[in-house]
């Protein structure tokens, strides 16, 4: 799959994953990697920046399976973007479709 279009969802899919429940962070990645290839890497900076923007808070909780996770939790204002953002969403795909279905039918 495009890169390009790997990097454009990102943000939203996080999100998204964000929205009904409190998730650490390689556990976005397994969720992410399940429907789209992406690499570990791609996702840990992008949670520190939409931490540093306030979107989310953080806090440790303990794990039966090693370390204490950092678990990641939606803030209202993250809410918010992520719904403006899935708002836009919507227009540019249906856009897109609208101009790919208009290429390809014209002829």
């Amino acid at each position: 799959m495009n890169i390009q279009f790997k990097k454009g969802v990102l943000e939203i899919c996080v999100l998204a994953l964000l929205d009904k429940k409190d998730r650490y962070g390689y556990e976005l990645v397994q969720k992410i990697s399940d429907r789209i290839a992406i690499s570990e890497g791609s996702v840990y900076p992008l949670l520190r920046r939409l931490a540093k923007e306030k979107y989310f808070t953080t806090y440790l909780k303990e794990s039966t399976e090693g370390p204490s996770r950092k678990y990641y939790r939606l803030t209202e204002d993250g809410r918010k973007y992520l719904y403006q953002l899935i708002d836009e969403w919507h227009e540019f795909t249906k856009g897109v479709n609208q101009i790919i279905e208009e290429g390809v039918t014209d002829e």
